[in-house]
């Protein structure tokens, strides 16, 4: 089936197309699922992507050769018909849908299904052939509900008004997730950024997504940060940035805060599990969903998924494809 997609380690390959998708290495022609590192990069001839992933590709990597697919949006290469749709995972994130030879392939890049603020969901598509990725392909991974940790979370805050609570949040998706949950649950008070979060944050508004008032981190005094929430990326929790914070409750935003273990080496005093991740029953309701022929299983912990689609009988493989890391690890 579909001899003429070809997995490699570097990325998938459409023949007839001759584009790559999501290449981990420079190729004339990229079609992209969104602008995360392990599925961008720049160096490409000429990238095919949605606006907001061109946008934050041109942010992050300095790329500056793309055409811009709307979603839903039909184009035709080398005889194959290709449209992107909505995968709910960040700012401008998309599936790839590959028709040609009578098939139908979604390649799904990273997706979830929960409601986001951030971006559109969610869209399943019916095919032949299911890429998916894995990242939480563990039955051990059920996330719970998003308000309920973002409850959590100012109840922490609400509790300590003499300290801070700083949150740990990758730059791209996550952070600017976090906020706009912050809002929704009536927190409209100023909230602080690192640096690291600016640009991004200022692209994310640009394409409508509106987060309120946020401020520099940098240069406050840290009494004017008691009671507020700061966000960083999670690599500044610990390191000598965070240290002129007043008194800061560490938390962190990720599906991985399921595991204790994790929370724990990164000194985690408040752990959220919120993933833009699909959990274990997410992954295996959108196969049942879109009903393939075939699944293939890539970015995470393919040998889970791949057992519980051969019980179910659904014929799947397992790709190994290099440089695909998970959200917060990146």
């Amino acid at each position: 089936m579909a001899h003429w997609i070809e997995p490699h380690p570097t990325g998938i390959y459409v023949r007839p197309a001759d584009a790559w998708i999501d290449p981990s290495l420079p190729q004339e022609r990229a079609l992209v699922t969104h602008g995360h590192a392990d599925h961008a990069r720049g160096g490409h001839g000429h990238v095919w992507a949605t606006r907001e992933t061109l946008a934050i590709m041109g942010l992050r990597y300095g790329t500056a050769s793309g055409t811009a697919v709307g979603y839903g949006e039909e184009v035709r290469m080398g005889g194959v018909t290709i449209r992107y749709v909505p995968a709910g995972h960040v700012l401008g994130s998309a599936q790839i849908v590959l028709e040609h030879a009578g098939e139908r392939v979604v390649v799904t890049g990273d997706y979830k299904r929960r409601p986001d603020p951030t971006c559109k969901p969610f869209e399943p598509v019916p095919c032949d052939i299911f890429v998916t990725e894995a990242t939480f392909g563990l039955p051990v991974f059920r996330h719970p509900d998003t308000g309920s940790e973002m409850d959590r979370l100012l109840a922490a805050l609400h509790a300590n008004p003499d300290r801070c609570v700083l949150v740990g949040a990758y730059a791209l998706g996550k952070a600017q997730r976090v906020i706009c949950e912050l809002r929704a649950r009536g927190h409209h008070d100023p909230i602080y950024i690192h640096g690291a979060m600016e640009r991004m944050c200022a692209l994310y508004e640009e394409f409508g997504v509106a987060m309120g008032e946020l401020r520099p981190a940098t240069g406050v005094a840290a009494k004017d940060m008691r009671g507020h929430i700061i966000v960083s990326p999670p690599s500044a929790l610990n390191d000598r940035w965070s240290r002129r914070l007043p008194d800061p409750i560490t938390a962190m935003a990720s599906g991985w805060m399921r595991v204790r273990q994790r929370a724990r080496q990164k000194n985690v005093e408040l752990p959220l599990v919120i993933s833009d991740h699909a959990d274990w029953d997410e992954l295996t309701d959108t196969i049942r969903e879109v009903a393939p022929t075939e699944t293939w299983i890539t970015h995470g912990r393919e040998e889970a998924l791949l057992h519980w689609c051969m019980t179910h009988q659904i014929r799947a493989r397992a790709l190994a494809m290099v440089g695909r890391e998970d959200e917060d690890e990146g």
